[in-house]
């Protein structure tokens, strides 16, 4: 492993202690730096000024998934580029450990190489909602020191084998966890061939959400139409986009069709044009998603997926760019499109 400036021999002896296949290189795309100007909350951010995508189209076909059947996925996908994708939201209980565990299992079925950190130190709980919280024996402060290798703190699901999770929680004492921790775990979970990591952020916008954001060149940020969600998802897309990272999209949860019509609640659309972030889906209010939760199941596994599992394999499909279109809340089983028309969707060969 190449040492970096500034960094001492005996960290550097600790990381490769990390890396349990040395050797994968990952292609980083700085992005154009730009000046946005933040004046308010209901003030649209300009999307023509935005830069453009740091994964371009032609870069983006060499991540090829790997048919995986349920239960298999001890081959490594060669691929030569991933994605580092950090799920946000400022408010706590908007849905970010949901979202992380459904779009994470999505991407796993359609055959890709993923994995799901859990960057929340103090209140782990993406754990509870795949089913593994009794197989968490190491974390990545175990990690950190020296007390196991990456390969024996990564938890393979037991249903999909090629998706993988990382808990970064303390059981004893304080441990500071850096800026640098953090990329040098992403990196070396990159080394072992995962195609996607998502980073499922805490809540907040202290150091645990600036340590969180760090290694990511993407950000998801996840809101629900209330007034102060949304203010809070603001001032995360501007501390984003002060950290360098352009590239983001909006996830609209909990929304709710018959409140809507009835003008009690805030529509899809007027959220994204307060936000002026791109769409990437909407979903709706579900029950099924507290007795999924509690039966450690993530919603798009169940036989017959509800609304909200449809939902979120939309959006998981948009997320890897291999549709453009929505669901309508109003007729879920019908693909309409034109009914999304007005949307700032981002295209979809820039998802």
């Amino acid at each position: 492993m190449a040492l970096r400036r500034g960094t001492s021999q005996s960290s550097c002896s600790k990381m490769e202690a990390l890396v349990a296949k040395p050797g994968a290189v990952c292609c980083r795309h700085q992005p154009t730096p730009a000046s946005v100007q933040r004046q308010g909350l209901v003030q649209r951010r300009s999307l023509v000024s935005r830069p453009n995508s740091p994964l371009s189209s032609s870069k983006r076909m060499l991540v090829q998934p790997v048919r995986y059947q349920e239960g298999d996925g001890d081959a490594i996908p060669d691929t030569t580029e991933n994605r580092v994708i950090v799920i946000t939201s400022g408010k706590g209980g908007v849905g970010k450990t949901t979202a992380s565990a459904n779009l994470g299992m999505s991407i796993a079925r359609l055959g890709y190489k993923v994995a799901l950190l859990d960057a929340d130190i103090g209140l782990r709980n993406l754990d509870l909602l795949l089913g593994l919280e009794n197989r968490v024996l190491y974390t990545a402060i175990d990690i950190l020191d020296g007390e196991c290798r990456l390969d024996q703190a990564l938890i393979r699901d037991k249903r999909w084998k090629n998706l993988s999770l990382l808990s970064i929680s303390r059981n004893r004492q304080r441990y500071n966890i850096t800026r640098k921790h953090m990329e040098q775990l992403v990196e070396s979970i990159q080394s072992l061939g995962y195609q996607y990591i998502l980073i499922d952020c805490p809540a907040g916008i202290d150091v645990g959400f600036i340590n969180a954001i760090s290694p990511a060149k993407e950000a998801l940020i996840v809101t629900t139409p209330e007034i102060t969600s949304i203010r809070d998802a603001d001032r995360v897309a501007g501390l984003l986009e002060a950290n360098n990272i352009y590239n983001t999209k909006l996830l609209v949860n909990r929304v709710r069709p018959d409140m809507i019509q009835k003008n009690d609640m805030m529509s899809v659309r007027d959220v994204q044009e307060m936000l002026g972030i791109p769409l990437l889906g909407a979903i709706p209010e579900d029950q099924q998603v507290i007795i999924s939760t509690n039966r450690g199941e993530p919603l798009v596994l169940q036989k017959k997926l509800s609304l909200s599992g449809i939902a979120f394999e939309n959006a998981a499909r948009r997320l890897i760019g291999k549709q453009d279109y929505f669901i309508d809340l109003n007729t879920p089983y019908k693909v309409c499109c034109s009914v999304w028309d007005g949307f700032d969707c981002g295209d979809a060969d820039d998802q």
